[in-house]
Order: structure tokens, then C-alpha cells, then sequence
């Protein structure tokens, strides 16, 4: 339907093209969206951040895109799509719609997808729609299902039972 080079060389072209709604997109290009673009329309993606192995980080950390960890962070952790690196350690609560643990969280794990990789090392509970624990993974906490784990943070806890240890004093007496 489209070649590359009809695509991308500049010039007149020779033949009138056949009016599009979206331009044609390849897995290695990306495109800007113009201002006047409809505001569903969805975002192009991008490489991901990457924090490398000899960084660490003492903060928060906030992105609306996808972003690698190789080095420490102590904080949480907010993203589009986590990846947590084999000789990542992460010291804090990560919430992101995807999460692939390859190195070690000590905190909890709030995502619509979370995967465990074989090398992964997770000290905390992981509140999730889906989840995939490989074989060799390490996981020390709870794991709970929410049909939004995304949403503002607090899992609701059960109350403690109130009327049974009041009915256990009335019988006691």
C-alpha cells in the first residue's frame, strides 16, 4: 500500500495519494502529533527512560512514560510501563500500568499487569489485575486482586470485628 520512500522523501510526489486519517506508522519511527489533533488520540511512544546501574536516586520519581531501572532508587515510583532491571534495587511503592520486576523491590507493587521475572526479589505486597510469577522468582508479602490497583493508592483494609469481642465480654460476665 505504502513504500518508504514514498513516505519519506521530501519533494512533489507524481501520483495524488488517497487521503489518510492517520499517517502510516513503522516500529522504528515515531511522530509528533500536531496541536490540532483530536484529544483521543493516542500518544506516540518513545524509548524508555533509562536510569543506568551506577546511579541512585533519593526522591520520588514521576513519569507519564515508560522507564527502565538499572541503578537504586529510594522513593516510589510512578510510571506509564515500569521495568526493573536485574541489578536494580528499588526501596519504595511502585505504581504503573505495566510492571516486569528482573531485580529486587522492597515495597509494595501496585499494577494492572505485573510480571516476575525468574531474577526478581519482591519484599512486599503486590496489589494487581494480572500477574505472572516465574519459576525461581522470590516474593515475600501478599498478592491481591483489584479490578483497578491504580486507584489513589489506599487498599482497603478490613475493620476490625467490633460486636465479637463485645458479645465475648457480655458472655464472660
Amino acid at each position: 500500500m505504502f513504500s518508504k520512500t514514498r513516505v519519506t522523501e521530501p519533494g512533489p510526489r507524481t501520483q495524488a495519494a488517497p487521503e489518510q486519517t492517520e499517517p502510516p506508522r513503522s516500529l522504528d519511527q515515531n511522530y509528533d502529533i500536531p496541536a490540532s489533533a483530536p484529544a483521543a488520540a493516542p500518544r506516540p511512544r518513545t524509548a524508555p527512560s533509562v536510569l543506568s546501574s551506577d546511579l541512585t536516586v533519593k526522591g520520588n520519581i514521576q513519569t507519564q512514560g515508560d522507564i527502565q531501572i538499572e541503578g537504586n532508587v529510594e522513593g516510589d515510583i510512578r510510571a506509564h510501563q515500569l521495568t526493573v532491571g536485574d541489578s536494580a534495587t528499588i526501596r519504595g511503592e511502585i505504581v504503573a500500568e505495566e510492571i516486569v520486576v528482573n531485580g529486587r523491590v522492597i515495597g509494595r507493587v501496585r499494577g494492572l499487569k505485573v510480571r516476575l521475572s525468574a531474577t526478581a526479589r519482591v519484599e512486599g505486597d503486590i496489589i494487581h489485575k494480572t500477574i505472572a510469577i516465574e519459576s525461581g522468582a522470590h516474593f515475600e508479602g501478599s498478592v491481591q486482586r483489584q479490578e483497578d490497583p491504580l486507584a489513589n493508592g489506599v487498599t482497603p483494609k478490613l475493620a476490625p470485628p467490633a460486636a465479637r469481642p463485645a458479645k465475648a465480654n457480655a458472655e464472660n460476665e
